[in-house]
């Protein structure tokens, strides 16, 4: 498929999904690679036939909307990110759930794909948080729109590649291995769970102490669809909670009573509850 069609395709469609086309640029190959297999298994000849079909068959937009999803992930991606996580903002919530008496902590983790960013946190937490804070829990939700995908966060098993950025000793501690694949040891997946669900249709409900929102609403979304979803998820957060986008998004909207916290890291606090 010529890129000029591929792209030409993709700055029609994607403003009728409520996507924008700047977030596809570097991976719209991969977008098109997937319209170019159902285009030929209908039978059509090109995309101008296969737009033609999405306007006469509207469930056909569906499965257009699933070829769009980029499901890119791995362990520990974006240290800084997880390491400000893990030395700042976990052990400062985890210090005030202690302090009223120990309760659990809730993250969400919104388009967690297969996984790994949930589990990331739970042996962010379990091997450097909660050896300090035993009194506390940590309590995760992943939710993704792919049922695929949440078969393979449910199963826990990865190739070597998902986990090249996760410490070594971390990696030798919480997975086993099985032939070519590490597979995470069960004491790592408990207070987890998975929720099929897509972000623009609903959010789980709050509060969260922390959530995780990467490369997801914030590249890939239209900007009004982008400027609600903040609204929705900051209404979500606890009060003093966190928010994490990803390491090259930024907030389409003024912050309100979500802060920047740390230089050139995308972590935002919402402003806590007046003493």
């Amino acid at each position: 498929m010529p890129d000029r069609d591929c792209v030409g395709f993709l700055q029609w469609c994607l403003p009728r999904l409520g996507l924008r086309w700047p977030g596809y640029r570097k991976v719209r190959r991969t977008v098109c690679k997937r319209v170019g297999r159902r285009r030929r298994a209908l039978g059509l000849g090109d995309l101008e036939a296969y737009r033609a079909f999405l306007i006469e068959t509207p469930a056909e937009w569906a499965r257009l909307d699933a070829y769009c999803r980029i499901p890119i992930s791995r362990f520990y991606r974006d240290r800084g990110v997880f390491d400000y996580l893990g030395l700042s903002a976990l052990p400062e919530l985890a210090e005030r759930a202690a302090a009223r008496g120990g309760r659990a902590l809730r993250c969400w983790s919104a388009g967690c794909a297969s996984g790994e960013e949930v589990y990331t946190l739970r042996v962010l937490w379990d091997l450097r948080v909660r050896p300090d804070f035993p009194g506390v829990r940590l309590r995760l939700l992943g939710t993704d729109a792919d049922a695929i995908l949440l078969r393979r966060a449910a199963a826990a098993r990865y190739q070597g590649g998902s986990l090249k950025d996760l410490p070594a000793a971390w990696r030798d501690a919480a997975f086993t291995r099985d032939g070519e694949a590490f597979v995470l040891r069960p004491e790592f997946r408990r207070d987890i769970a998975f929720q099929e669900a897509d972000i623009r249709r609903g959010q789980p409900d709050g509060p969260f102490d922390l959530v995780l929102c990467r490369n997801l609403v914030f590249t890939y979304f239209a900007p009004g669809l982008q400027e609600a979803l903040q609204r929705a998820i900051a209404a979500r957060l606890a009060p003093g909670g966190y928010l994490a986008i990803g390491a090259h998004e930024r907030l389409p909207a003024e912050a309100g009573d979500l802060v920047p916290l740390a230089p050139k890291l995308p972590i935002y606090r919402k402003a806590p509850t007046p003493a």
